[in-house]
């Protein structure tokens, strides 16, 4: 177990920090690496979050990960690090496929996990890890910044308050043209557009239009074009809820979108600016002129809300976070699983 599983008063007491490593260093644990630098000089976070270590499968890179970000320790192996008894919580960032491996890994050698999103490359894997966390009281939580951000509750406050009318129909896309990364095409690695960006549509509208909103869904109709290693480059997915309500998610590898998140209703509708990140929300009436605008909190790099998320979960002795609820994590997950069993996408490692 690690130190402060559960004693959020001991810790307090103590002055001592959340000790956070990074298990991976490519581009998404340098933005994690960033985060962790600016919380620990931020008035809010820099009297607990401490940014500790970083595992990677050569010592020379983690060790120059390291010291471009001022880290306490540099491990050449994802088992030294979690050999280490002062780490408390540890940020997976590698590809999907390896995920549930690595984060059980972690969680059996008393670590708890932040795992990145796609949290792991099916449902089946989901299961399992979600299954080291019940067995061993560590926490396991999905990576899905979205839905740790304030943005989250300020789209829902807008739609549960009736401004916008009765909601019945919505839309999301993400699309990024990085089709130029090998992972991302790579079916070993469990590539493809809808794991890896197709994520942030289906959860907003999951949170905009879904299960916050008490919806669930009915059926879904689905389509894509794949690349030519076999994983998909592009989709749409046309969700139909059980009171009638629809949302259409898209994305893509090959070209740029908008990045919107669209709500309609019967008087009027909502656009949020980018659904990776939310930079405002209008609202607009029937007659399609601006009502207002609201403006979204200013953050440090946006990641801080799932650290800080998840590093309260675990002083508080829970397994998940209640922004990302295991129940959630697998609802998408089992969403993404049916989508690609509809295409005839299978993985190497799921044949």
């Amino acid at each position: 177990m690690s130190r402060f599983n559960g004693k959020r008063a001991e810790f307090e007491a103590t002055g001592e920090k959340i000790n956070v490593a990074i298990l991976g260093a490519g581009r998404i644990a340098h933005t994690m690496a960033n985060t962790l630098v600016e919380m620990a000089t931020d008035p809010l976070y820099s009297s607990w979050i401490h940014p500790y270590a970083v595992a990677a499968r050569d010592l020379d890179r983690a060790q120059a990960f390291a010291n471009q970000w001022h880290l306490d320790k540099a491990y050449g192996s994802y088992e030294d690090l979690v050999a280490d008894p002062d780490v408390d919580l540890v940020y997976i960032a590698t590809p999907h496929n390896l995920h549930a491996e690595q984060a059980i890994l972690c969680m059996k050698a008393g670590k708890n996990v932040l795992v990145e999103k796609s949290f792991t490359a099916n449902t089946a894997q989901a299961r399992e890890a979600l299954a080291v966390s019940k067995e061993t009281g560590l926490l396991c939580t999905e990576a899905i910044w979205t839905r740790y951000m304030p943005s989250r509750q300020l789209i829902n406050e807008v739609i549960a308050s009736g401004e916008i009318g009765e909601v019945k129909s919505a839309s999301a896309n993400l699309c990024y043209p990085v089709s130029g990364k090998a992972r991302m095409i790579d079916p070993a690695c469990a590539g493809g557009a809808l794991l890896d960006v197709g994520v942030y549509p289906l959860n907003f509208l999951d949170m905009a239009v879904g299960a916050d909103h008490g919806r669930t869904l009915d059926h879904f109709s689905t389509s894509m074009v794949p690349y030519g290693t076999g994983v998909d480059a592009q989709n749409s997915t046309t969700l139909y809820y059980s009171d009638g309500t629809m949302a259409v998610s898209t994305s893509s590898m090959l070209v740029a979108s908008d990045r919107g998140g669209y709500v309609w209703g019967t008087e009027g509708y909502l656009e949020v600016t980018n659904i990776n990140n939310p930079e405002s929300i209008d609202i607009y009436g029937k007659d399609h002129k601006p009502v207002r605008s609201i403006s979204v909190p200013p953050q440090l790099t946006g990641y801080e809300y799932e650290v800080a998320a998840a590093a309260n979960a675990l002083l508080d002795d829970k397994t998940e976070c209640e922004a990302m609820p295991h129940a959630d994590t697998i609802r998408i997950m089992e969403l993404m699983d049916a989508i690609r069993g509809s295409w005839g996408l299978k993985f190497p490692f799921e044949q």
